[in-house]
């Protein structure tokens, strides 16, 4: 993971991007847990990466996402995410993120490491709203950005936008902003995902319906090489679902490939997921574990 190899290389995030990227870093360290390009991403915490989702029979949802890397990184997160049905002005509620990085050391000129943590992370509290008209989900949230790294620290508003429409039920398009503040082409404080879908075949299969589909997503317009996506997804009805993603991650130097695999389970009015970033250049493997509840 070309990102996390930069996070390594301590304080280069605040000498490249300044605060606010310092902050959109940690949120694309935690989008390596997805199997599923970030524009396309749906359920359980999903509203974090576009707020645009689709329309849900449930009068309300909530769901909690914890995301761990390798002792390498030694960054780690939560995402939680409170959704409710309110007529007629669709599905709104209440996102919240915290990624962070822990044990940074300071250091002078000698080898030990002088008294106190560097302290590096990045909050954020959004509303959530989304509405669902036929096969167009459109979508915003609109949060409050808390970044610190050691003694500097960076408060912004972001609001962020999304869109995904379904053509005859086969092809999805989607599209989202990430942590957007400004009109850019290319502020690393801020992402654009893209992503198309197409279902390749459905139908009945062990007293279910099945589908298996093909994705190809983008992340674009933050300053460096844009990452690509490409994906194939399973699902069998509600009780179950895995997700297989390779990755062409971008930087500012050399661009590296990189694998991560999920799967949901479903019982009854819960669903558990589990996604494993198979990690590159023995940096180690990252986790994320979710769980999400829905209220009929």
């Amino acid at each position: 993971m070309q990102r996390i190899s930069l996070l390594l290389a301590g304080f280069a995030p605040a000498v490249l991007w300044g605060q606010q990227g310092a902050g959109t870093e940690l949120w694309r360290v935690a989008a390596t847990t997805l199997p599923i390009p970030p524009a396309l991403a749906t359920g359980g915490a999903a509203a974090f990466w576009n707020p645009a989702q689709p329309a849900t029979p449930e009068r309300a949802s909530f769901a909690l996402d914890v995301i761990e890397t390798a002792p390498t990184v030694n960054a780690s997160g939560v995402l939680v995410t409170v959704r409710a049905r309110v007529r007629p002005l669709g599905q709104l509620g209440l996102v919240y993120g915290r990624m962070g990085i822990g044990d940074l050391v300071r250091t002078s000129l000698s080898p030990d490491p002088d008294p106190g943590a560097i302290p590096y992370y990045t909050q954020t509290l959004g509303a959530n709203w989304s509405v669902a008209p036929g096969g167009t989900a459109l979508g915003a949230t609109l949060a409050y950005q808390d970044t610190r790294l050691d003694v500097q620290g960076s408060n912004r508003w972001t609001l962020d936008l999304g869109a995904r429409h379904t053509f005859a039920g086969a092809v999805t398009l989607a599209a989202a902003t990430r942590c957007f503040s400004r009109f850019a082409a290319g502020d690393p404080a801020q992402d654009l995902y893209g992503g198309v879908e197409l279902r390749l075949w459905h139908g009945p299969l062990w007293g279910s319906r099945a589908a298996v589909s093909a994705r190809y997503g983008v992340a674009t317009a933050h300053g460096f090489t844009a990452d690509h996506q490409f994906g194939a997804g399973f699902e069998l009805g509600t009780q179950f679902a895995s997700d297989l993603e390779v990755q062409r991650e971008g930087s500012y130097g050399q661009a590296g490939w990189r694998a991560v695999a999920g799967m949901r389970v479903g019982v009854g009015r819960y669903r558990v997921s589990f996604a494993r970033d198979f990690g590159v250049n023995d940096i180690g493997a990252a986790y994320r574990v979710g769980l999400e509840g829905r209220i009929p």
